[in-house]
Parts: C-alpha cells; sequence; structure tokens
C-alpha cells in the first residue's frame, strides 16, 4: 500500500483545530462562574473624559512634494496670508505668482485628557487635505486647536515623525505606509482647560463601560458592603451614584482611589461573535444550546462553458456557426447527522468537540452557528461582523 501522501488524522482540518485551542483557553480564563475585576476597568467617573481639539495649519520644508498650487487654491490663499501676517507685501494681483512645492495643507487633530494643566503637552495627528505626495521632513507651523465652542484650548508646532516613504518616478515607484499623514509627540501645548466638576454636591457618577442591571447591582452592593448602606445606588444598568462619606469629602481623590480599588463580580449576556470575513468565531462562557441535531455536507458546484464551431458540409450553402456548451458538474459529500445533548450546561470546549465530530471548519460553523440561533436551540445573542 502506497501510504507516501496520506495525510495522519490529526493535520487534516489544522484550521479547526486552532479554533478548538482558542476555545480550550478561553474556558480555563473563564472557569468561575463571574470574573471579578476593579472597578476602574470596568466604569469611569461621569464627566471625566477627554475632548476633541481640531486646527488647519501649514506644513514647510517639504522636499518638493507638498500641494500643487494650481489645483488646491486654499493652500495657495493660506500661504498669502501667511506671508503677510509676517510683514511681507505682495499685491492680492500677484497672489498667483506664487508657486511653492514644499508647502502642505494639513488638518491637525488631539485630544484634551482630562484634568491636563496650562503648560502641559499632548500628542497630535496631522493629516494633509490637499494633493500632497509625502509631509516625510515637513515641519508644522505655529497652528491653534479649538475645540467645540470654537475656543483655542491648545497650539500645536514642531516637526513631524511619519514613518512612511514614497519615491518614484514616471515608470515606477514605492511607497511604504501611509505618508501623508504623521504624529508630533507632545507637539501641542495646552493653554487652556475644561473645568471638571468632581464630587459636585456631594455625590459621584460612575458610567459603566457595558451596561448591565446585573454588574451595576453588584458593585452598589460591593460599595455599601466597604463604605456603609446607602453609598450606592444604582440608577440604571448604565450607572451608579455614589454619595460620598462626610468624612471623606475633603479627600474625594482619596475615597475615589478607594472605589476604583474595589471587586466587583462582573456579568454580561451571552454572546457569540462570528466574523464572516476572517472566519473568527467567539463564544461567551454563558453560551447554552438545547438539544439540536446538526446536519452537515459540502456542496461543489463547476460550471464551465465551451465553444463548439459547427461547420457546413464541404461546397454546401450553410456558414460557420459557433454554439455555446455548457457542463455543470455538481458533487457533495455524504452529510453526517450528530445529535448534540446539552441539557445540563455546557463549557466552550464541549461546544467545539461536539461541531467538531462534524468536521466543520471555522467558516462551516457559522453558517451552523446561524442556523442553531434560527431554530431557537441556541440561549444567547449571535453577533455578526
Amino acid at each position: 500500500m502506497n501510504t507516501k501522501n496520506k495525510q495522519p488524522e490529526h493535520m487534516k482540518r489544522p484550521t479547526f483545530y486552532g479554533v478548538l485551542l482558542v476555545a480550550v483557553w478561553l474556558t480555563i480564563f473563564m472557569a468561575a462562574d463571574c470574573m471579578a475585576v476593579r472597578v476602574k476597568d470596568i466604569a469611569s467617573l461621569q464627566g471625566v473624559r477627554n475632548n476633541q481639539l481640531l486646527g488647519y495649519g501649514l506644513v514647510t520644508g517639504l522636499n518638493g512634494t507638498g500641494d500643487d498650487m494650481k489645483k488646491s487654491r486654499f493652500t495657495l490663499q493660506s500661504v498669502y496670508n501667511m506671508i503677510v501676517r509676517n510683514g511681507v507685501t505682495i499685491s492680492p494681483d500677484n497672489i498667483n505668482d506664487i508657486k511653492l512645492k514644499n508647502i502642505a495643507a494639513v488638518m491637525v487633530t488631539a485630544q484634551l485628557t482630562p484634568f491636563a494643566r496650562p503648560g502641559s503637552t499632548i500628542d497630535v495627528l496631522v493629516s494633509s487635505i490637499g494633493d500632497a505626495k509625502s509631509l516625510a521632513g515637513g515641519t508644522l507651523l505655529m497652528t491653534p486647536l479649538h475645540g467645540a465652542d470654537n475656543q483655542v484650548y491648545a497650539v500645536a508646532q514642531g516637526p513631524l515623525a511619519i514613518g512612511a516613504f514614497s519615491f518614484g518616478g514616471k515608470a515606477a515607484q514605492a511607497q511604504k505606509n501611509h505618508p501623508n499623514a504623521g504624529t508630533i509627540p507632545g507637539g501641542a501645548i495646552v493653554e487652556s482647560t475644561v473645568p471638571v466638576a468632581l464630587g459636585e454636591n456631594g455625590q459621584l457618577v460612575y458610567q459603566l463601560s457595558n451596561a448591565d442591571f446585573t454588574t451595576a447591582n453588584n458593585m452598589a452592593e460591593v460599595i455599601n458592603a466597604n463604605f456603609g448602606p446607602e453609598t450606592a445606588f444604582p440608577l440604571d444598568s448604565g450607572a451608579v451614584r455614589i454619595n460620598i462619606p462626610t468624612q471623606l469629602q475633603d479627600n474625594t481623590v482619596q475615597f475615589i482611589a478607594s472605589i476604583e480599588s474595589l471587586d466587583v463580580q462582573a456579568d454580561s449576556r451571552a454572546k457569540v461573535v462570528v466574523n464572516e470575513r476572517t472566519g473568527t468565531i467567539v463564544m461567551g462562557k454563558d453560551v447554552r444550546l438545547s438539544t439540536v441535531a446538526v446536519s452537515h455536507g459540502n456542496l461543489s458546484l463547476i460550471i464551465k462553458e465551451n465553444t463548439d464551431v459547427v461547420q457546413p458540409n464541404p461546397l454546401g450553402a450553410g456558414q460557420t456557426a459557433a454554439t455555446p456548451n455548457t457542463n455543470i458538474a455538481i458533487s457533495e459529500e455524504p452529510g453526517q447527522l450528530v445529535l448534540i445533548d446539552m441539557k445540563e450546561g455546557v463549557t466552550i470546549g464541549e461546544i467545539a468537540t461536539a461541531l467538531n465530530a462534524i468536521g466543520a471548519t471555522p467558516r462551516d460553523l457559522i453558517a451552523i452557528f446561524q442556523a442553531i440561533k434560527a431554530s431557537g436551540s441556541m440561549n444567547g445573542e449571535l453577533v455578526i461582523l
């Protein structure tokens, strides 16, 4: 018997066994009914958040890769205004005589962190809005950054870090990453801050990252157990109100630090998340399946289009004609009917083992989970990305 080309049994479905390995690891990490996590990892103080900043500026010092002044008229106007503000006299009638290739118009964005003080620095992101080929080697000129209220909160300036390149000629071009966007670490100086009312009226409100009534109630119970009854009260599934004890109202920071270090039993809905583009499947620890039978088989459909040439008899009056010919071949592997009995509860590893019995690949599993959910046998939410 020739066994050179015969694959071992354990190598027939390597892709699915990779998914099975992930499922086993998830089962190990989710062995407990509920996972205890810190308050700071599942909730944040209401009103303590980042604020978006935006500005329009110019990047100079480019090596002939800037905006085309004939096409990007807003860049030309910006350069003219900058030159005039710096004391250079140019007639408005001669604005079209400005021909520069080392300047690009950009949009500058940043995140103003909470409790940032005037004089501290924040990172900025610079993106080209014209037809510049690359921002490599450029320097951002002083650019005011405005908030949603149109007030200036920071000023950005400095050399760009691109991490990309783009070179080439008429016949070929080489490019790595995106040369039309870059960053300036610590490139903006904070000029004004957004006031945060911390502990106003002796109360704090924590917002849960993932709204859940059970988690909110557990959080309130843990806080009351450590700081006394009536300290915390769940407002709804996404927020918990906390009354600051009288003896700690003068030291709100210490009280917040104590709250955020508490361990809470976080709960969540049972979900199965699948991504059809990548074949990725993630199953939550609380997913349960009722007794269900799954039949699975692979169907192959092959269609071939051929053209047959028909010629008339010698010295005949007919004409040469082309006749299309379609061949269809269908092959289907025999399906297997597998009974999956899961009345007493099941782990992720058991689900993967049961579905592995019918030889399902990750992409097959997506269709199987959709069908199981449609049949009403899945106790959980199916999310398709």
